[in-house]
C-alpha cells in the first residue's frame, strides 16, 4: 500500500493568552466564518472584530488556565489512534492540521511530504459536517494540493463526516447514560445536546448538511442510550447580528427552567474535545444561568477526548477509508446533494442577494466609522468602553 498517513483536521486554539488576538485574527479572517461581498474587506474586518474581542477572549481563556487543551487532546487523540491502528495491523503516521492556529493545515502538509507519504485518510474531527468547519479545511487542503505538484502524486480518501459511526455513538451514549445515574431522580433528568451554532443562511441557501446531521446524530445517540428521559436540542456560540440556527442554548435552558426542569444534563453534541465552549461557555456560563432560573442540578457530559470507543471507531473510519476509492478534495459531497462551498459566486451573497449587498455596505460604513473613532478618541464605543 505503501507510506500511509493519516491527517486529523481541527479548529485549533491558543496555546497561551499572548496568543488569543492572532488566534482571533486568523479565525475572521475566514470567509467560511463570516461572509463578505468584498474580499478586500476581509482582513481590515477581522483586525477590528480581533481588536474589540481580545480582551473578553482573554478573560474567557484565562478562566480555564490560561490557554486551550485543544492541541494536546488532539495529539494525545492521534497517539491513540497510531497504536489502535497498530493493533488491527496498519502501519500509519498521525498528522494534525489545526485550521486556525499551531500546527497549522500547511505545517502537517510540510510534515507528510516530508515523510514520502503515498497513500493519505484525511480525516476531520468534527462528527457533523459544516462549510464553517470541515468545509473550511476542505477548501484550504483543495488550494494547497493544486499548487503543487508532488502532492498530487499522493492519493487521498476524504472522510466528510461520521456522526453515524457505531463507536462514536456508543462512546456518546455511555457518558451520557453515566452522567444521568449521577441525578437524584435518573429518570426525571432531561438530556441537553448542545451544538455549535452556524448562521441559517448556510443550511437554507447553500445546503449545509449541518443541522440534518446534528438532529440525525441526537436520535441515533438517544436510541442507543435506551432511557426514556426527555431530551432538547439547542445551539450555543453565534456570533453577530444574523439569524443563527435555533433554539439558542441560552432561551432552552431558560424555558426549561420555567417547565420546572431540576436535573439538566448537557451533552456537548459537536464537540469531541474539551476546549474554550465547553470547558468555559458551558461549564461557567450556561451553568450560572440555569442556577440563576432554578436549575441547580447542572450535570455535564466530559467530551470524548481518547475514550476507548471512540478511538475504536475512528480506527474503523480509516480502515474503511483504506479500502475505498481515492476522493477528489473539489467534489465534497453528502449523500443525493453535493454541498454548496462558500465563498458563493458573486451573484448568490448572502441570505438573499439584495440583502448581502447591503450587509456589504453597511459593512464598510461600520468599518470606516471604527476607523474614525479610533483616529478621533471619541465615539459610541468609547462611551460603552469597547475602546
Amino acid at each position: 500500500m505503501g507510506r500511509v498517513g493519516v491527517l486529523l483536521l481541527n479548529l485549533g486554539g491558543p496555546d497561551q493568552i499572548e496568543d488569543v488576538r492572532p488566534f482571533l485574527f486568523n479565525l475572521f479572517s475566514d470567509p467560511e466564518i463570516i461572509r463578505l461581498p468584498f474580499p478586500w474587506l476581509q482582513r481590515p474586518l477581522a483586525w477590528m472584530i480581533s481588536t474589540l474581542r481580545v480582551k473578553k477572549s482573554q478573560e474567557n481563556y484565562a478562566q480555564i488556565g490560561g490557554g486551550s487543551p485543544l492541541r494536546r487532546i488532539t495529539e494525545a487523540q492521534a497517539h491513540a489512534l497510531q497504536e489502535s491502528l497498530q493493533r488491527v495491523g496498519q502501519d500509519a503516521k498521525i498528522y494534525i492540521g489545526m485550521r486556525y492556529w499551531h500546527p497549522f493545515t500547511e505545517e502537517a502538509i510540510a510534515r507528510l511530504k516530508r515523510d514520502s507519504i503515498e497513500k493519505l485518510v484525511i480525516l476531520p474531527l468534527y462528527p457533523q459536517f459544516s462549510i464553517s468547519t470541515s468545509g473550511s479545511s476542505f477548501r484550504l487542503l483543495e488550494q494547497i494540493w493544486k499548487q503543487d505538484p508532488d502532492l498530487q502524486k499522493v492519493e487521498h480518501t476524504v472522510v466528510p463526516s461520521w456522526y453515524d459511526q457505531p463507536g462514536y455513538v456508543s462512546a456518546m451514549a455511555q457518558l451520557i447514560r453515566e452522567e444521568i445515574d449521577k441525578c437524584p431522580e435518573p429518570e426525571k433528568a432531561h438530556v441537553f445536546f448542545s451544538a455549535h451554532g452556524v448562521p441559517v443562511s448556510y443550511v437554507e441557501e447553500a445546503g449545509d448538511p449541518y443541522q440534518e446531521e446534528i438532529e440525525q446524530c441526537t436520535e441515533l445517540i438517544m436510541q442507543k442510550l435506551g432511557r426514556s428521559n426527555p431530551h432538547t436540542l439547542a445551539y450555543q456560540s453565534r456570533v453577530g447580528p444574523v439569524e443563527w440556527l435555533q433554539p439558542y442554548t441560552e432561551d432552552a435552558i431558560v424555558q426549561l427552567a420555567e417547565q420546572g426542569v431540576q436535573d439538566l444534563v448537557v451533552v456537548p453534541i459537536s464537540f469531541v474535545s474539551e476546549h474554550i465552549e465547553t470547558l468555559q461557555e458551558i461549564d461557567m456560563e450556561y451553568r450560572e444561568l440555569a442556577e440563576e432560573h432554578g436549575i441547580h442540578g447542572f450535570h455535564r457530559v466530559p467530551a470524548l477526548n481518547t475514550h476507548p470507543d471512540f478511538i475504536n471507531g475512528l480506527t474503523q473510519l480509516v480502515t474503511d477509508a483504506l479500502a475505498s476509492p481515492p476522493t477528489d478534495l473539489s467534489q465534497v459531497m453528502r449523500p443525493k446533494k453535493q454541498v454548496k462551498m462558500y465563498p458563493q459566486e458573486r451573484w448568490e451573497w448572502g441570505m438573499t442577494t439584495a440583502a448581502e449587498v447591503w450587509n456589504g455596505r453597511l459593512a464598510m460604513i461600520g468599518f470606516f466609522a471604527l476607523l474614525l473613532e479610533l483616529i478621533s478618541g471619541h465615539g459610541p464605543l468609547h462611551f460603552a468602553g469597547l475602546l
